[in-house]
């Protein structure tokens, strides 16, 4: 009798195992990726050039520029905020083209006051409009940091910063630690200061060569798991040989838990909706994110259409929908990932570059809208969407419209990584037989569990 019993703990602990794992392997499919190394963009990063350019009786001024060398990634508005530990008791006296936020406590210094007394400033770009006096190159642009691909000319920043209680020769002077970079949010991971050749700067005549007295550089990495926990677009797909539309993923990027919770999302029928939307608030309030209610709950969704099909060409309409009712995009660019990028016939209405993050693979395009055109994405509303369709020359050794090729393999949206719907969802051809409804992983993996199961038992 006990040993009947111990045999039936023993099922049914294996038995509860198992529902474990299938329920695993079924979630699998809906799993992506936020890991900081970005497959499309392996060397991009923000890299902060700070030039030590002459010396003070008590420390030294400086031109700090920070560079944006991330392909498709940019900082918007309200922009940059850049932090650091001083290494002694430094303090600044003076800045051009930013400011730091506080002052801190100066009360031991008599007349002359310093612009920042804390031991840990942060320090923010001035606005447009900023009298010629205090500007810099590069500055003054409420922290807005463009492309390096969309935008090469607008992708620095820089100012001035005149530093004081430091030393005042190369081997006195100590570099700052623990830098931060906000773009606007979190997501940026920044490295040491690390000491490098001086730069050097060739007048304008270019008939003389000059350098700083000293360099240093900080080096930032974007991280979108850091950034957000949850991601922030989804995509999803038809094609003209399927009735079926597949839809972004159900809570791609949040669930509706509680509708009475205040702020989750805002059903597109509500009476009044501009007064909920833009509720009366204290000048310099800050509302937070409302989106509307849909099955994603993304701010963004990008729609792949396969629309015709030529002898020698296919194409396809890409449309991206803003559903997020306080946030309009400006600059905004996408990233997507196909094979057949590397014969593209035309693209209409959107700006196009091929990136080639390795040498050799051509497949993977960043999209912008066109200047005054359909470069700014709109609110949540009848105007807040972007369209376009790319003609596309068919590689007969490789096209097909079997299995999903049509598709893309990825998608991104300002930088951040889009949620795919799992591959065994795809629009199919009609006859292409059954369509299974489970990921090809668990499909693979659940008959061998299975046998594993009954014979160890």
């Amino acid at each position: 009798m006990e040993s009947l019993f111990s045999r039936s703990t023993s099922v049914i602990s294996r038995l509860s195992f198992l529902a474990v794992l299938i329920v695993f392997l079924i979630s699998s499919s809906y799993f992506t990726s936020t890991e900081a190394y970005d497959a499309l963009d392996p060397e991009g990063n923000i890299t902060m050039k700070w030039d030590v350019m002459s010396w003070t009786p008590d420390g030294y001024v400086a031109v700090v520029t920070m560079f944006n060398f991330q392909k498709y990634r940019h900082i918007p508005s309200p922009g940059w905020t850049l932090g650091w530990k001083w290494a002694k008791k430094e303090v600044i006296w003076s800045m051009v083209g930013a400011q730091t936020t506080e002052q801190g406590d100066c009360s031991k210094y008599k007349g002359n006051i310093p612009h920042c007394c804390k031991k840990d400033p942060t320090v923010v770009d001035l606005l447009p409009g900023t009298p010629y006096n205090q500007q810099i190159a590069n500055c003054c642009k409420g922290g807005v940091l463009n492309s390096w691909v969309q935008d090469p000319g607008n992708a620095a920043s820089s100012f001035q910063i005149s530093v004081g209680a430091a030393g005042t020769t190369n081997k006195t002077v100590r570099v700052p630690r623990n830098f931060t970079l906000m773009g606007p949010g979190p997501g940026y991971t920044c490295g040491p200061a690390k000491i490098v050749r001086p730069t050097k700067f060739v007048t304008t005549d270019t008939r003389r060569t000059t350098q700083a007295m000293m360099t240093w550089n900080i080096t930032c990495t974007y991280s979108q798991f850091l950034a957000q926990r949850t991601p922030t677009c989804c995509v999803s797909l038809s094609s003209f040989y399927n009735e079926t539309i597949v839809g972004c993923p159900t809570c791609a990027c949040g669930c509706q838990n509680n509708r009475t919770e205040s702020g989750a999302c805002l059903d597109p029928d509500t009476p009044h909706l501009a007064s909920v939307v833009s509720p009366p608030t204290k000048k310099g309030t800050i509302l937070p994110p409302l989106v509307q209610c849909t099955r994603h709950l993304c701010p963004i969704r990008v729609h792949w259409h396969v629309k015709q099909n030529y002898k020698e060409y296919w194409r396809v309409k890409i449309t991206i929908t803003n559903f997020n009712y306080r946030l309009n995009y400006s600059q905004w660019n996408m990233v997507a990932q196909h094979p057949n990028f590397d014969n593209i016939t035309q693209i209409f209405s959107f700006n196009y570059k091929s990136l080639t993050p390795y040498a050799g693979l051509n497949d993977t395009a960043m999209l912008w809208g066109v200047k005054f055109y359909n470069d700014f994405l709109s609110e949540a509303g009848p105007l807040g969407n972007v369209q376009s369709e790319i003609l596309f020359r068919k590689d007969q050794a490789t096209f097909s419209f079997e299995k999903g090729w049509a598709f893309p393999r990825r998608i991104y949206f300002n930088g951040d990584n889009c949620v795919m719907p799992p591959p065994d969802t795809y629009p199919f051809l009609p006859n292409g037989g059954f369509r299974p409804e489970v990921s090809v992983f668990a499909s693979v993996l659940l008959p061998v569990l299975l046998v594993f199961f009954f014979f160890s038992t």
